[in-house]
């Protein structure tokens, strides 16, 4: 498979940095455009008056985070010709399976933390997810990855 257009979903972990270091990598080597996702979550976008912020301004504050992170990543990683940004708003499974086939990606690089057992039943796994769902190949880089 000929890989053209590589996106590589994170977030604001350490986890994440792994994947778009190998993303990066990836796209160098393939000559691959390069997508950086960040999901904003519906989850954290919720008023919180003790601190006195409304949704919009929880929103615009979760906006500019998502865009330093991007920025970060790509500062990091530079040498590719042309990024491209997402920040959809939503549920970071479904968005990162939605905006993969939108772009028309061939793969889809992640990050995940690796729990297992409760914590993971707990939670959820945004990666196994992807992986169920996504129509194109999915490479998760894992925490005890070098």
């Amino acid at each position: 498979m000929n890989y053209k257009r590589i996106l590589i979903a994170v977030d604001d972990s350490s986890y994440s940095m792994k994947a778009a270091r190998v993303g990066f990598e990836m796209a160098h080597k393939l000559k691959a455009e390069v997508g950086i996702l960040y999901v904003i979550s519906k989850m954290k976008e919720q008023a919180n008056p003790d601190l006195g912020t409304t949704e919009h301004q929880q929103h615009n504050l979760l906006l500019a985070e998502a865009e330093n992170a991007i920025r970060q990543y790509i500062d990091l990683y530079d040498g590719i010709d042309k990024v491209y940004r997402f920040t959809p708003e939503g549920l970071p499974e479904a968005e990162i399976i939605h905006v993969a086939k939108e772009w028309d990606a061939d793969m889809i690089v992640m990050g995940t933390h690796g729990r297992s057992g409760l914590s993971r039943i707990l939670t959820g796994s945004i990666a196994e997810y992807v992986i169920k769902h996504a129509e194109i190949p999915v490479l998760i880089t894992t925490p005890r990855m070098k």
